[in-house]
């Protein structure tokens, strides 16, 4: 027993005599491990450099020590860079950015208001139709248009902001050309200034298509035009510098912009037909009265005619017609001095099918380089789907087709009139900004 504890002691004694020489060799001799705190430590005492040798991250020289401080400062570099790309990339975006041309247009006509409402379909201020002065702003493609029209719109009074200008003018008559000239050459005396760059015209142009008091103003004959946006159908047209131009509602008698409804567009209408306006002596629109009359028509359309055309409509004229258009399935469309005529488009407005004599009125108008089908070119190179006659002879036939029609039938034709018309509206208004676009800022 003695012997065994004897053994035992020793056994400790030994084993804590080799296990203060393994202590004294790990303190004394061995190399110490470097940790990741003590490689943190030890990197903050050099200095990050990047650009330019500039010192961007500094050792604490309070020797206070943060471990995660690397890691911080490595996610500033981080965000650092990530700020500068995305500058760029909005720098790069900016560049890429459509740029947006001021065009001014100056409504000295009322087809400028056919225009402007109709057409771009923009607003004015104030809204009353008799103010003075009215204006309004739109964008259409890359184009900021501002729009001035008005009594006191006079030349001179215009707060230009632009080295553009469209200007609407009237040479119907001679009297209208004469206020259109003085127009042309404020704009000409501001081109001479170096004001205005581009200039634009759209010109409600004689019946007859007798125009040749404008050309002297035109680029190509050496003058200061670019654009000439004519109404009828003028040997002119070459969709290059001159382009055709509807005639459009008569925004003179206050037509309104017509929003189609399911009613409007769904209902039985009660007659078949309408024409209200003036019948001229030894006119086509004599023979409509009488074809009415002896084949016993009259008593399906609405019909009110006056010996003499008269320039203004009353509040009560205006509703009468609107309300024939909208009762009307079709609406009789006979020549006046011209083919043109606004009937026509204030039909598709409330998608009464217009019946059209297709012929071609005495005068200059007829055919041109880009068009062989006049008269109303315009309308039928864009699909119009309008009821054409040559003869008034033939409108027995044509109603007598109509009465055999089932309302459905009628409901999808006047359908397909309205589309066509709101269609027709977008596509001129495309041809008008393409062709502004690309002849005012071909490097735009």
């Amino acid at each position: 027993m003695k012997f065994s504890c004897r053994r035992v002691c020793s056994l400790i004694v030994l084993a804590y005599f080799l296990f203060s020489i393994y202590a004294a060799y790990n303190v004394f001799f061995k190399t110490a491990t470097v940790s990741r705190v003590h490689r943190v430590t030890a990197s903050t005492l050099q200095p990050l450099r990047l650009d330019h040798g500039k010192d961007l991250v500094h050792s604490d020289e309070t020797g206070d020590w943060n471990p995660w401080e690397e890691d911080e400062k490595l996610d500033t570099i981080s965000l650092q860079q990530k700020h500068k790309v995305s500058v760029k990339v909005q720098e790069r975006i900016a560049q890429n950015r459509p740029k947006v041309h001021k065009v001014q247009i100056w409504g000295k006509a009322a087809i400028g208001l056919y225009l402007w409402e109709h057409i771009l379909e923009g607003q004015l201020e104030p809204a009353d139709a008799a103010a003075q002065w009215r204006e309004g702003e739109l964008r259409s493609g890359k184009l900021h248009f501002s729009f001035y029209t008005g009594p006191a719109v006079v030349p001179g009074h215009i707060p230009l902001d632009t080295d553009s200008v469209l200007l609407v003018l009237n040479g119907r008559e001679e009297q209208k050309i004469s206020y259109a000239t003085q127009w042309l050459q404020h704009v000409q005396t501001l081109v001479q200034a170096h004001q205005v760059l581009h200039v634009a015209v759209v010109l409600l142009g004689n019946e007859q298509c007798n125009n040749n008091w404008i050309e002297p103003y035109l680029r190509k004959h050496g003058g200061f035009v670019d654009l000439l946006f004519l109404v009828y159908d003028s040997p002119w047209v070459n969709e290059k510098d001159v382009y055709q131009w509807p005639l459009g509602v008569a925004t003179y008698r206050r037509f309104p912009v017509v929003t189609p409804r399911s009613e409007m567009l769904n209902s039985r209408r009660p007659y078949l037909c309408n024409f209200l306006g003036t019948v001229y002596k030894n006119s086509s629109r004599v023979t409509v009265m009488e074809v009415l009359r002896r084949e016993g028509l009259d008593k399906h359309c609405i019909t009110t005619v006056r010996d003499k055309w008269l320039p203004h409509e009353t509040g009560d004229s205006l509703r009468k017609y609107q309300e024939a258009l909208l009762q009307s399935d079709v609406t009789l469309c006979p020549v006046g001095v011209n083919t043109e005529c606004y009937r026509i488009y204030e039909a598709c407005s409330y998608g009464s099918v217009p019946v059209v004599e297709d012929i071609v009125t005495p005068g200059n108008c007829g055919n041109s380089y880009v068009a062989q089908s006049a008269p109303l070119q315009l309308l039928k190179a864009m699909g119009a789907p309008f009821i054409f006659v040559k003869d008034w002879k033939e409108l027995p036939a044509v109603l007598e087709k109509e009465i055999k029609m089932t309302l459905l039938e009628k409901h999808e034709r006047r359908k397909k009139l309205v589309a066509w018309y709101s269609r027709f509206k977008l596509d001129l208004k495309e041809q008008l900004t393409d062709a502004i676009e690309h002849t005012f800022f071909k490097s735009g």
